[in-house]
């Protein structure tokens, strides 16, 4: 067993880490910056470290600082969490070459999906379809028009880095591809220091589901099921769940089919620790490959509460030679789980980001509740860093039930001070459409752009 691990991350994930490890007994080595001094995650940690001011570019996205932190504390691993350094390739080879265990995939593996063009090679590789597309990154205006004039509008301009929504516009005619070409790539290099985009077909009313992968270092590959991301704004997640309403009210034969290529794709990129191959499901059930995330997804917990498999614990023992011990056929789900992300973003104003000091906090619980977050009365939340402030998962027998705790359970959640995305998640608990599992990834741009005046601001 490892002895230390250091979390190079902030925030709820961090928490969720460091929760892990001491069930593990395994110490702990949190980072932070000048900003998150007075976090949790620096407070339950059994040593704290420095690394830097507020911006990420002086701290949590410092290669050498972070190294620098591991070394003086003597770790034997770094976990990345998501976001920052998670998938990143360098970070992982630098950790390697340091003889610091990176709690994550391979280098090589994640050299094999370093950028989405790359993905969908290794996809069709695989056998696993893929929305029609560019040949690579489109390096020009013409190459773009050419593109789009071949598989025809609409079509998704993409940053071949990095993910969240980032680096994506959506383009229906010339005029709004150019506008959308450039502004994606200006995104793109803002957010990943990487400004290369590629075209693909956009799917019309599409699903966005997607697989949980884990593999060992022994070639062992399973996947944990799907999980349901189609509620979206600006193309970030907002709410999850598992199983799909989708795949269970019409086509419960995508989830054999999904699933076997999920894991055709990760045994095809020799794919290690925990990781989420993403789909598109168009309304005829046809499926296509978007992306592989190679690290820890923020909606994993719903995945954790249907199967009662803990996955940060199985990264850390996949990452120390641990064999896998189980197989697919011992994978079993039990009821439905879903999460809302609670951000600090006023929902009535385009999701402006809301940072600020929370003056009341009050939790919810009760029977199949679960939160994960790292904030509390008298916390800041900074203007520096993504604005989710933690996670609300509540799980049931059946949907029904978990949609009814869910609704239970944002009514109990007090937070002051700063606005929330809670309001707009009780509306749309309250949706029928919704209710009734009938939604795709625009649900939230129809339920706003038609009832923006019918939903009351809290």
């Amino acid at each position: 067993m490892f002895e230390k691990i250091l979390i190079a991350n902030r925030g709820e994930i961090a928490v969720r880490i460091i929760r892990a490890c001491k069930e593990l007994n395994v110490r702990t080595v949190a980072v932070y910056s000048e900003a998150d001094v007075n976090s949790i995650h620096v407070q339950m940690a059994d040593e704290a470290i420095c690394i830097g001011k507020a911006p990420s570019s002086e701290s949590y996205l410092r290669i050498d600082r972070i190294i620098s932190a591991a070394e003086i504390a003597d770790v034997d691993a770094i976990h990345p969490g998501y976001g920052f350094l998670s998938e990143n390739a360098h970070f992982a080879d630098v950790c390697e070459s340091c003889n610091i265990r990176f709690i994550g995939p391979s280098s090589r593996a994640m050299s094999a999906l370093e950028d989405k063009a790359v993905s969908r090679a290794l996809a069709k590789k695989a056998g696993v379809p893929t929305p029609p597309g560019s040949d690579g990154v489109v390096q020009t205006e013409a190459d773009a028009l050419a593109t789009a004039k071949r598989i025809g509008y609409p079509v998704m301009i993409k940053a071949i880095a990095g993910g969240g929504g980032r680096g994506m516009r959506a383009a229906h005619n010339d005029i709004s591809l150019i506008k959308g070409y450039h502004t994606a790539r200006t995104e793109a290099e803002k957010s990943f220091g990487n400004s290369e985009v590629y075209i693909e077909k956009f799917i019309l009313n599409p699903h966005h589901i997607e697989f949980q992968i884990l593999g060992d270092n022994r070639g062992n590959i399973i996947h944990l099921g799907e999980r349901d991301c189609s509620i979206q704004r600006r193309n970030q997640k907002l709410i999850e769940e598992t199983p799909s309403p989708l795949i269970e009210n019409k086509y419960k034969d995508l989830r054999k089919k999904m699933g076997k290529a999920a894991v055709r794709i990760a045994e095809v990129a020799q794919y290690t620790n925990a990781g989420t191959v993403e789909f598109i499901v168009d309304d005829d059930g046809n499926f296509y490959f978007l992306e592989v995330n190679k690290r820890i997804q923020v909606e994993h917990p719903i995945t954790e509460e249907v199967t009662g498999v803990d996955l940060v614990k199985l990264q850390i023992m996949i990452a120390m030679g641990e064999p896998l011990r189980m197989s697919q056929s011992d994978v079993h789900f039990k009821g439905h789980a879903v999460e809302c992300r609670i951000n600090a973003e006023d929902p009535f104003d385009d999701f402006r980001p809301c940072p600020g000091r929370v003056e009341m906090y009050y939790a919810p619980g009760g029977k199949g509740v679960r939160l994960d977050s790292h904030i509390y009365a008298g916390y800041t939340i900074p203007p520096n860093y993504d604005s989710m402030i933690g996670k609300l998962i509540t799980v049931g027998k059946d949907r029904r039930e978990a949609l009814d705790r869910m609704s239970r359970a944002l009514g109990e959640y007090m937070i002051t001070g700063v606005k929330t995305t809670i309001p707009l998640e009780t509306a749309i608990l309250q949706d029928p459409n919704f209710r009734r599992g009938v939604y795709s990834t625009n649900f939230i741009a129809e339920l706003l752009g038609g009832a923006r005046g019918g939903l009351i601001e809290e």
